[in-house]
C-alpha cells in the first residue's frame, strides 16, 4: 500500500486561543449561549461548531478525533473514555436483541467477556471462530448476523485478519466488519482495505506513555452521528467521554507515533529474529516462519515495520512467571499487562489479560500456560537488551547453557 497515515496527521494545523502552536485545552463541562435559539438548535445537533455540554463534544475531544479519523482514513471520529468504551457502543449501536455476531475467537479478554458474558443478556448472541479460516466464518453467518468483528493482529495470539476478504464477505452478506487495530497503528490501516469501523485503545501505542486510558471509534459520519445522537446513540448514552484534558495529551504523543512505531518494530523484529534462532517457539508477524506473514506484507505500510507485539513460549506457567520476575529483577521491563510503553512490558495472558477466557477454550485455541506476550519497547541498544534476556533463559534452563 502506498498510503502514508503518519502524513494525514501531520498536515492537520491546529492553533490554541491565543496563537499557541497546541490547540487551546477546553477545561469546561458546559458552555454559554448568547441566544436561547442557538442552545435548542445545539441540542438538535443543528448548530455547526457550537458545544452545549462536555458528554456530547468537546473542542479538545473533537481536535483528536479529527486526527484519528485522518490516521485511519476515516470520514470522522469520536473519541472515548476507554478502549471498551469504543467497542460497546459500537456493537450495541449496530446490533439489536435478537441479533448476531461473529467474532473472532482470539481476542482481547474484555471484549470477549462483553460478547460471552453480557451482550446475552440484551439478547445479542455471538459466534466466536478461528477468524483466519475464511470459509469457517462465512459458515456462521446467519440471517441474523449484523457484524463481523476481529482484531487486526490478534490478542495475544498474534494471528493476522484477512481485511481485504473479511469485508468482501461482510459485503456480500451486507454486515459491517469492525477491526480492532490496536496492535497495529500505522502499520495496518483497515479502512483502506475495507473495514466498515476502525476502533482503537488509545491507551496503548496511540498515547505511548501508559498515564491514559481512552478509546476511539472511527467511522463514517452517518455512525458517528447515530453513536452521538442524544436520544439513541450508544456512545452518548452510556457515557463513556474522554475527558479533554486526556484528548490533549493524547494529541500530543500521536504526534510521535511514527517514530515510535519504528522503532518498536525495529526491536522487536530484532528479537523475534534471535530468539526463533535460539530455538525459542517465537510468533512475531515479521517472521517467515509466522503462518499470516505474507498477509501481513500485503497489507502493511511498509515504513512502520510488523509492530512492537510478539510471544514466545517457555513451556510451564512456572517457567514464564519465572523469567518475566528475573526479567524485572534485571531492569529489562515491567511484569505488567498493556502495550506501547516505552520499557518493555511483559504477562502471561492465560493467567491475566485472557483471563476471561475459560480454560477448554484458551487449549483450543493454543493459549498454552508458556506463552509470554512482550510488548517491545524503545530501547536504544536493543543488543544489549538481547543479551541480558538470553542469560536470564540460560540461568533458568529455558536455554541450554552451550547455546548461550
Amino acid at each position: 500500500m502506498d498510503f502514508k497515515p503518519a502524513n494525514n496527521i501531520q498536515d492537520l494545523q491546529y492553533f490554541g486561543e491565543f496563537g499557541g502552536v497546541n490547540p487551546s485545552i477546553s477545561d469546561s463541562s458546559t458552555y454559554t449561549f448568547l441566544s436561547a435559539k442557538t442552545m435548542f438548535d445545539t441540542f438538535e445537533g443543528n448548530a455547526d461548531g457550537c458545544y452545549l455540554y462536555s458528554r456530547h463534544s468537546s473542542p479538545s475531544n473533537l481536535y483528536l478525533g479529527e486526527a484519528l479519523a485522518a490516521m485511519e482514513g476515516t470520514e470522522t471520529a469520536t473519541v472515548t473514555a476507554s478502549g471498551m468504551g469504543a467497542i460497546t457502543p459500537v456493537l450495541l449501536q449496530l446490533c439489536e436483541a435478537g441479533e448476531h455476531i461473529v467474532s473472532s475467537r482470539t481476542i482481547y479478554g474484555g471484549t470477549y467477556a462483553f460478547l460471552k458474558n453480557f451482550a446475552p443478556r440484551l439478547g445479542i448472541e455471538t459466534s466466536f471462530v478461528d477468524i483466519t479460516k475464511l470459509d469457517v466464518v462465512e459458515a456462521a453467518i446467519t440471517p441474523k448476523t449484523k457484524v463481523l468483528y476481529c482484531e487486526t493482529v490478534s490478542n495475544p495470539l498474534l494471528e493476522i485478519a484477512d481485511i481485504k476478504q473479511l469485508a468482501a464477505l461482510a459485503k456480500k452478506y451486507n454486515l459491517k466488519l469492525v477491526v480492532d487495530n490496536t496492535f497495529s497503528p500505522l502499520s495496518i490501516s483497515p479502512a483502506k482495505l475495507g473495514a466498515d469501523v476502525v476502533i482503537h485503545s488509545l491507551t496503548k501505542f496511540i498515547n505511548g506513555s501508559s498515564d491514559t486510558v481512552g478509546g476511539v471509534v472511527c467511522g463514517t459520519r452517518e455512525l458517528i452521528d447515530q453513536l452521538r445522537n442524544v436520544n439513541d446513540g450508544a456512545a452518548m448514552l452510556l457515557g463513556s467521554t474522554m475527558d479533554s484534558l486526556r484528548s490533549a495529551s493524547v494529541l500530543k504523543n500521536l504526534r510521535t507515533l511514527h517514530i515510535r512505531m519504528q522503532q518498536h518494530s525495529h526491536n522487536a523484529n530484532y528479537l523475534a529474529e534471535k530468539f526463533e534462532k535460539d530455538g525459542i517457539k517465537t510468533v512475531y508477524p515479521g517472521l517467515a516462519s509466522h503462518p499470516s506473514h505474507d498477509l501481513f506484507k500485503s497489507m502493511m505500510n511498509t515504513m512502520y515495520g510488523f509492530g512492537g507485539m510478539l510471544t514466545i513460549d517457555v513451556g510451564s506457567l512456572e517457567k514464564a512467571n519465572a523469567l518475566m520476575e528475573l526479567m524485572q529483577e534485571r531492569n529489562l521491563g515491567y511484569l505488567a499487562v498493556s502495550l506501547g510503553f516505552y520499557k518493555t512490558l511483559f504477562s502471561a495472558p492465560g493467567s491475566s489479560t485472557s483471563s476471561e477466557i475459560p480454560e477448554e477454550e484458551q487449549i483450543e485455541m493454543g493459549l498454552s500456560d508458556g506463552l509470554i506476550r512482550f510488548s517491545i519497547g524503545l530501547d536504544a541498544d536493543i543488543e544489549r537488551t538481547y543479551k541480558i534476556m538470553k542469560a536470564c533463559m540460560t540461568e533458568l534452563n529455558i536455554l541450554e547453557p552451550e547455546l548461550a
